[in-house]
This record gives structure tokens, C-alpha cells and sequence, in this order.
């Protein structure tokens, strides 16, 4: 279900990413699996798939890095703990900037459903309930769940209540990353993650 909510241009500043240093390599490799899976949590939610992240890239000027399918696929496929078929790539900080950048956007044009989905959450945990027995919650659950042991490497190792747990954490991640300042807190939120 696609948002009819228009957003308004936001216009990327590297300055609204800060960046103290440099991330090593393990560094950059925590962001990347940090940045999939809340692009994950994302696409499960909103039924989003690559070219509505393609149009964001472009309504944000954005195209040099994310410039095409392949490429995103590129990006997405830097995250290490994906099931590699070769093509896999070093994500370098202005494109890990530019997907945030593209995350926030979307969850800014989806922040509708997201509300709705947290409050359902919400009312579910007031009435000792499982978020699956709601329709939306379910169906956002089942396919994070599906599509991570598709795409994950250890996705058929992990528990289904460990699985459960990680897509409602993103959810609730992803109200905030929805907010005007998303893209600031997603970023902090991602640096800190990634420090050992």
C-alpha cells in the first residue's frame, strides 16, 4: 500500500551527517548490515521495493550514487551478513550518507502506516495480545521474517522469536527515523551501533 502523502524536498547536506572520523572497515561493515536491515524493516512494512528507492534517490539529487537497480543491488549486497552471489562491494560514507538519506525520505512518505503499525504494536502489548494476531502486524512480520531468512545468511539458523523481536525494534526505530530529523538520528544511531 503506497503512501499518497507527498513530502516535501529534502535537500541532503553532508553536515547534517557528522562524521568525528573516518569508520574502519568493522565499522563500515556494522553500518551496512545496520543500514539493510532498517531498509528491510522498511520494505516489509510499506511493500516498498527497488524502484520507489531509485525515485527517492532521484527526488533527492542522489543519483550519482544510487544511480540504478544493479547498483542499489550493489549497495544492499555490502552488508555482510547477506547471502553473497558475488558483486559484493565496499560501501564508502557518502553512500552509507546517501542511503540514509533515501531511508528517511521513505519513512517520511510511509510515516502514516508506520504510526499505525506502532500504535497497533502499542495496543497489542496493553492487552498482553501477539502483535501477529493484527492483520497488519502480522502480515509486516511474517514477511520481514520471510525475507530475511531469503536473503540473510544465517536466516535459517535464527529463531522465529528472535526474528519477531528484530522487526519490532525496527518498526519502532523507523517512527523516528520517520520524524523531521530522522535522518540525523538514524545516523547517530548508526555510529554508535557500529562502535565496538
Amino acid at each position: 500500500m503506497r503512501s499518497t502523502v507527498k513530502t516535501a524536498a529534502l535537500q541532503p547536506s553532508w553536515e547534517d551527517l557528522p562524521l568525528g572520523q573516518t569508520p574502519d572497515p568493522m565499522q563500515l561493515d556494522n553500518i551496512k548490515t545496520q543500514l539493510d536491515l532498517v531498509l528491510l524493516g522498511l520494505e516489509a512494512l510499506a511493500d516498498i521495493g527497488s524502484e520507489e528507492m531509485l525515485r527517492a534517490a532521484a527526488d533527492l539529487n542522489l543519483e550519482s550514487m544510487v544511480s540504478d537497480r544493479v547498483g542499489l543491488w550493489r549497495l544492499r549486497q555490502s552488508n555482510p551478513m547477506r547471502k553473497s552471489s558475488g558483486g559484493r562491494k565496499k560501501l564508502d560514507v557518502e553512500e552509507a550518507r546517501s542511503l540514509v538519506f533515501i531511508i528517511c525520505y521513505l519513512a517520511k512518505q510511509h510515516q502514516e502506516l508506520i504510526r499505525r503499525a506502532v500504535a497497533l504494536l502499542e495496543q497489542m502489548a496493553e492487552q498482553n495480545s501477539e502483535p501477529h494476531r493484527v492483520a497488519l502486524l502480522g502480515d509486516y512480520l511474517d514477511t520481514f521474517s520471510n525475507t530475511y531468512r531469503e536473503r540473510m545468511e544465517e536466516g535459517e539458523n535464527v529463531s522465529s522469536d528472535w526474528l519477531t523481536q528484530l522487526a519490532l525494534k525496527l518498526l519502532i526505530d523507523l517512527l523516528f527515523y520517520s520524524s523531521p530529523n530522522g535522518h540525523r538520528r538514524l545516523w547517530l544511531a548508526l555510529l554508535e551501533r557500529s562502535t565496538p
